[in-house]
């Protein structure tokens, strides 16, 4: 289904996943290959925030912990017991649980699957122009431009 075709509502469990694991840099991208995306938002048109249905398989990672200078995220668990990794420690998430990550408050923030079963959350975030991530682990800064991220190291390097 083409993003132009106008649809009134979709099983979301039927929208193709993202065929791109990752767009992070090699070494990175490696470590969501237990990550399927499928990209909700997009298939309605929409432009101010995007939403995710994400599957986490049995060791998979949500993302390189991170946090965001000008996004808002937010994420809702329908399956499974995903562990939330922030500055504070780990919090082991359960089915009907949500958290939220503010814009700019620097507290570094992913989800791993410690289980064998599989994860699945709705991940919600806006697209402020602008927006740059830390990844406070890693080497590593991504900066949103023109609706595309760039990846670089922390000093500027481009990867």
């Amino acid at each position: 289904m083409s993003n132009t075709e106008k649809i009134p509502a979709i099983t979301a469990s039927q929208v193709p996943a993202r065929t791109t694991k990752s767009l992070y840099p090699a070494p990175f991208a490696v470590r969501m290959e237990g990550r399927e995306k499928r990209v909700l938002g997009d298939l309605f048109g929409l432009s101010n925030f995007g939403v995710n249905l994400t599957s986490l398989a049995p060791r998979g990672e949500s993302a390189l912990r991170h946090h965001h200078a000008a996004q808002d995220e937010f994420i809702y668990v329908l399956q499974g017991h995903p562990m939330l990794l922030n500055d504070q420690g780990k919090t082991q998430l359960a089915p009907g649980m949500c958290a939220g990550f503010k814009a700019g408050d620097g507290n570094g923030h992913c989800l791993i699957n410690e289980t064998d079963d599989i994860v699945v959350y709705l991940e919600v975030g806006d697209r402020s122009a602008g927006d740059e991530v830390n990844y406070p682990d890693e080497d590593l800064k991504a900066i949103f431009v023109e609706g595309k991220w760039q990846f670089v190291h922390r000093d500027g390097r481009a990867y």
